[in-house]
């Protein structure tokens, strides 16, 4: 690390070439400067000076062939050229002035500004910025560098400025529950006190992210009218060792000071994660930040109105000593919404926009399976802009819909052209996905059938809507469901007797969840319960790592592939058994481009 020095040796070489540039400037420049101060004027113009008796200096410069020579007051200085005159030097001592060489020089104040002091001082004046600016910087002012190194800088929400509520916050019931007897207590400690009960000095929201975490902790410091201290955890983390220490220390000094408040640090994880205990663990500058914060947390008690809530989306990262019982007491999840949450969400950010009385929330909700909070939020914003682009002043059905679907799928390619036979395929193929899942029991309803080419580089998809919440899976719905996945290509086998790379996306998700029943949910004869596969960052997508032999990993493999294969030979069996449907439902699409449930079902049941 770079040691910052004092900037006084660097001022010192700037003076100095200041002075040496003034005297250039006063050796070269001046001289210039006054030689076109002197007025040229013609010898008969001197002649006729002395003879009006009205030249005050004279002087002679032989070895320049010029007389230089001044007006009687002296304040104008002129020059002419020597013109052999036996009778100059007569004139000029019966004029009274005095030929004895004397130097005339220009000595004016004005002289003396523009050659000294006006150079010194403008580079005085810079040198003072200078010093000002490395100052500021290296740590001089109210404002430098040093000074609000050791800053919180947190963003600080005084009586709830931006008006956050729990009525705000929709479909986390659960957690506004668990985060009411927070607002509880900071209204009305005293019958806690009377009990002895006292409240947990942190609460530590966790879930995946745009799910609300923030929003609620805003919500808690506005039900409960205090001051809100809102800072992220990768704010703590500096370039420079214990700088994050010291943040810590005037957070929590400034929340006592303003004591009942609410200290929230988003993103704890950045630096709350499990020490490393290597060799080199003392000098991490992460590890003190997070020896700081444990020690502050340790220092003060609830009793005195601070609160502490964290959010992260990694809870399994944070370190024990942070998590126990005394530090963060309590676990809020903050899951995905259900369907009655995600319906809530959806109605309190409708109101936000224009909107047409008669849409249906409830099935919006039901197509936005899985969607967070954020990605509701979005799905109601990008059906307003939609309804701005047709020109129509409010959004309607259609329009929630279809956002649904530019956030599943991307926008539709309106210039991208399939030729006939791609379109054909692509017809089979999602008509394919469609029957297999119609045929079969335990699974998901159609809602939508579409050949248009999205963004996201799908050529076309087939939207599977569950009638209510769905929590838990049988081992005959998951095997159904590989079956669906496979019943493009199957389609695509059947009817044209070869296979494309338009289900791609298909075998990657049937892989997947063929090897998932076998190595977490329990679901192979050969393994029984036994945990193969272990599940990480479970709220960021859920990496998976096998924990297993090697010897155990191939029979794995070979147990997926016979799962995928066999569900695989069980939707050419239905297309097979189905092919006139098949043809049928795949012209209707070919011509229509998207078709609803309502209209497959209705050819399906001919």
């Amino acid at each position: 690390m770079n040691e910052v020095k004092s900037p006084k040796k660097p001022l010192i070489y700037y003076y100095l070439a200041a002075i040496l540039l003034v005297v250039l400037f006063n050796m070269l420049a001046m001289p210039w400067l006054a030689e076109h101060q002197i007025q040229e004027v013609d010898y008969n113009t001197f002649v006729s000076m002395t003879e009006k008796n009205e030249i005050g200096k004279v002087e002679i410069q032989q070895q320049s062939n010029r007389i230089l020579f001044t007006d009687k007051d002296e304040k104008t200085i002129y020059k002419t050229a020597i013109v052999p005159d036996d009778g100059m030097v007569q004139r000029l001592l019966d004029a009274g002035i005095s030929t004895t060489g004397e130097e005339i020089e220009q000595t004016s104040l004005l002289t003396d500004i523009l050659g000294w002091v006006l150079p010194l001082v403008l580079f005085i004046a810079i040198g003072q910025l200078v010093s000002r600016s490395l100052m500021k910087k290296m740590g001089g002012g109210s404002n430098s560098m040093m000074f609000n190194m050791g800053r919180s800088d947190a963003k600080i929400y005084v009586k709830s400025a931006e008006g956050i509520k729990f009525d705000d916050v929709a479909g986390e019931d659960e957690a506004k529950e668990n985060l009411q007897e927070v607002v509880n207590y900071l209204h009305d400690p005293s019958k806690y006190k009377e009990i002895g009960a006292s409240m947990p000095k942190g609460i530590l929201l966790v879930g995946p992210p745009g799910t609300g975490k923030t929003m609620l902790a805003k919500a808690v410091a506005g039900e409960a009218n205090v001051p809100f201290f809102s800072m992220s955890g990768s704010e703590f983390v500096e370039m420079f060792v214990g700088m994050g220490a010291s943040k810590v220390r005037d957070l929590f000094s400034q929340a006592k000071e303003k004591a009942p408040c609410i200290v929230f640090i988003d993103e704890i994880d950045a630096i709350g994660q499990k020490r490393s205990g290597g060799q080199y663990g003392g000098n991490d500058e992460r590890e003190q930040t997070l020896n700081q914060l444990l020690t502050e947390m340790d220092g003060f008690d609830s009793s005195n109105g601070v609160i502490i809530l964290a959010a992260t989306n990694r809870p399994e990262s944070l370190d024990p000593a942070l998590t126990r019982p005394g530090r963060f007491d309590r676990r809020v999840p903050v899951e995905l919404p259900d369907l009655l949450g995600r319906e809530a969400i959806l109605k309190v950010h409708a109101k936000k926009i224009k909107i047409a009385e008669d849409v249906d929330f409830n099935k919006v909700a039901r197509m936005a399976s899985g969607a967070s909070g954020a990605e509701l939020a979005n799905i109601v914003n990008e059906a307003a802009l939609r309804a701005v682009r047709d020109g129509r002043r409010f959004a309607t059905q259609a329009d929630l819909e279809e956002s649904i679907e530019v956030v599943i799928a991307g926008y539709q390619k309106k210039n991208a052209i399939m030729t006939d036979h791609e379109k054909k395929i692509v017809s089979y193929h999602e008509i394919g996905h469609a029957l297999v899942a119609a045929l079969q029991s335990h699974s998901a309803p159609v809602q939508k059938i579409t050949i248009v080419p999205r963004t996201s580089g799908a050529l076309g998809y087939t939207m599977q809507v569950e009638e209510g919440n769905h929590y838990l899976m049988t081992q005959e719905e998951m095997e159904n469901k590989i079956a669906t996945l496979t019943g493009g290509r199957a389609a695509e086998e059947t009817v044209f007797g070869s296979i494309t790379t338009g289900a791609s996306n298909d075998i990657e998700q049937a892989t997947k969840l063929a090897r998932a029943m076998i190595t977490r949910y329990g679901m192979s004869k050969d393994f029984d319960m036994v945990a193969l596969e272990t599940v990480q960052n479970q709220y960021l997508g859920g990496d998976a790592s096998l924990a297993c032999s090697a010897d155990t990993q191939t029979e794995i493999d070979r147990q997926v592939v016979e799962l995928v294969k066999q569900q695989h030979e069980k939707a050419l069996k239905i297309l097979t058994d189905n092919r006139a449907k098949l043809d049928e439902l795949a012209s209707f699409l070919y011509e229509k481009e998207t078709i609803t449930g309502e209209q497959f079902m209705e050819i399906l049941k001919k």
